[in-house]
């Protein structure tokens, strides 16, 4: 019987002592000679019961979650040697799917968590280079017309046919061409790429190699961000062993195309994630959007037609050409082929890595596969497509997740960051929070980026201190769209949209901060104040927390805080064992 072990080893589970789970795994089945084969794999997506490994054989599969280096031995003991899994640690196994996965469909994540990323010949036992081995035999018109037929959309943001945009860049004549896969992945709360790149970099190295033969490159680069290392590492490797199997460098697989690739590590700055300023930092240039047209199908890197797909979009290739279009189409909705990974984040029981057909709700995403909100309280918003989308409330959850009605409601699909606010989320708190993030990542190419966010971001940081007045939130309005008018790039073009979204939905929040001096949420800590009410019994826990030595008070006996002192940190009452701190 064939045996192995899977260890969950992308940045997600090493963070959470995947290293330790590994290495003691190691220990106790080479101290007791047990010959089996162990695979460190990307991530399964369940970044919420980290550390995993699982253990399969032909007929069964085990996963096992939330392990601790103390729990490795009982395993080996019990399940590895005499067959008797686990029950306490156990997730889900042949017989018993979890939860998470129940309306996953898996295309792009088909082998994240499955194969070894550092191993290319895992790869082609799931079917790897297959598709591009077929690619070869048909001509390059052929090929973009199955990606038209797929209804594959770029991944990256807007959403712009991914078929089509090939054919812009195929139908440019030059003797040079190069195709870029954007891995500069900047939103706050956001990982799906980086978890692409980490668990199966092949589907990525082999889409573009797909793709750089459909529009006539030789040669492509990877814009991957240097904080990303793990995801470089196996890159880097990947492409090396490709070459030595014949997938990349010159007279690929015994064909006339030749076609290498090169990794560009990005210093992380946010508007890199826009095309024009990319290709402006591979150059060695400072990363600054440019006007279009040109564009970058006509003019792009090095001023050669240059055609530029995101991680994801590149990941599906493969898939469609083995499997065909009206197959992937089968999935999502009539003007979106396929699925769309999210990274759910925030206040949710199961975050993590989430692949659903597109058109799948908001309410399905969050509550079946995220399992609800944190602690059982109140779902208020999501924030979709990062400092670049926007905050839809309650009334939304049963709203499909495609580009054309994400936009409608006030936000989009972006790359796919997903986060959930619960009923303590103060929306002025977290409109405060966005634009802050793209005021500071803005090139300072353009003034009303440059200058338009700031006005914006000061106007926010007076309403969370309950200075202001409600005429105020329409000066806030009309700026907001003056600066999405006239912006240069996406950066600018975008970042109200998380002001105007909570504007939109939550404008009650902003005139309770405004005319009554007060944050509803109780999160502005100007507009707060706490109290130790007659609750307390005296432990004296707060009193030895509090930073700013703010609370007085004998043993046994109610303490006081002192509002002069008070920095509103919070801390007494994280700590009280009997919430007997009250926020007003």
């Amino acid at each position: 019987m064939n045996r192995r072990v899977l260890v969950g080893y992308a940045s997600c589970g090493i963070a959470a002592g995947a290293r330790d789970v590994y290495e003691e795994l190691i220990r106790i089945l080479e101290e007791r000679d047990i010959g089996i084969k162990v695979d460190k794999v990307g991530c399964v997506g369940m970044c919420h019961n980290e550390p995993i490994i699982e253990i399969e054989d032909d007929e069964n599969k085990y996963t096992y979650g939330n392990l601790e280096k103390s729990d490795i031995e009982s395993i080996v003991e019990d399940h590895i040697i005499h067959g008797v899994p686990l029950e306490d640690k156990l997730i889900q196994t042949t017989d018993k799917e979890y939860d998470y996965f129940s309306k996953q469909h898996k295309i792009v994540l088909r082998n994240s968590g499955v194969i070894d990323p550092e191993d290319i010949e895992e790869y082609i036992e799931r079917d790897g280079y297959e598709a591009l081995k077929k690619a070869l035999d048909m001509e390059p018109d052929e090929i973009i017309d199955e990606v038209k037929d797929s209804n594959l959309r770029g991944r990256g943001g807007a959403g712009f046919p991914t078929g089509l945009k090939w054919q812009f860049a195929k139908d440019a004549k030059a003797d040079k061409k190069y195709v870029i896969c954007n891995a500069d992945e900047g939103d706050p709360g956001a990982f799906m790429d980086r978890s692409v790149l980490e668990g199966d970099p092949h589907a990525v190295l082999e889409g573009m190699t797909i793709g750089a033969y459909a529009i006539g490159a030789d040669e492509g680069y990877i814009y991957c961000r240097a904080e990303y290392p793990l995801a470089i590492k196996r890159l880097e490797l990947g492409i090396k062993e490709a070459k030595k199997k014949g997938f990349l460098g010159d007279k690929i697989l015994g064909t006339d195309f030749s076609f290498d690739i090169h990794v560009k590590e990005g210093a992380g700055a946010f508007v890199c994630g826009e095309e024009t300023a990319l290709m402006h930092s591979i150059e060695g240039e400072r990363g600054m959007p440019r006007p279009r047209p040109p564009f970058p199908a006509q003019q792009g890197l090095f001023g050669h037609p240059t055609n530029i797909n995101n991680v994801e979009t590149w990941a599906n290739i493969p898939w469609i050409m083995r499997n065909g279009a009206d197959k992937f189409k089968d999935v999502g909705t009539d003007k979106s082929g396929g699925t769309k990974v999210f990274a759910l984040a925030g206040k949710v029981k199961r975050g993590g890595l989430v692949e659903v057909p597109i058109g799948t709700t908001l309410k399905e995403v969050i509550f079946d596969i995220g399992g609800g909100i944190e602690n059982d309280k109140e779902f208020k918003a999501v924030q979709l497509g990062g400092p670049s989308g926007g905050c839809l409330p309650k009334k939304y959850l049963d709203t499909p997740v495609d580009y054309e009605t994400l936009t409608k409601a006030g936000a989009i699909m972006g790359s796919g960051g997903m986060i959930v606010m619960d009923e303590d989320t103060c929306m002025v708190n977290v409109a405060n929070y966005f634009l802050d993030f793209t005021q500071e990542e803005s090139c300072g190419k353009c003034t009303f980026c440059r200058i338009g966010t700031k006005r914006m971001l000061e106007m926010l940081i007076s309403f969370s201190e309950g200075k202001g007045t409600t005429e105020d939130i329409e000066k806030l309005k009309e700026l907001a769209y003056q600066i999405k008018a006239h912006s240069l790039c996406g950066l600018g073009q975008t970042a109200p949209n998380p002001v105007l979204t909570t504007l939109r939905y939550f404008e009650d929040e902003y005139t309770a901060h405004l005319e009554e001096g007060t944050c509803p949420a109780r999160v502005c800590r100007e507009l707060i104040t706490f109290t130790i009410t007659e609750e307390c019994i005296g432990c004296t826990k707060c009193s030895h927390e509090c930073p700013v030595d703010a609370i007085s008070g004998k043993p046994k006996e109610k303490h006081v805080i002192d509002q002069d002192v008070c920095i509103k940190c919070g801390a007494c009452e994280e700590v009280c064992p009997v919430n007997a701190v009250e926020v007003e």
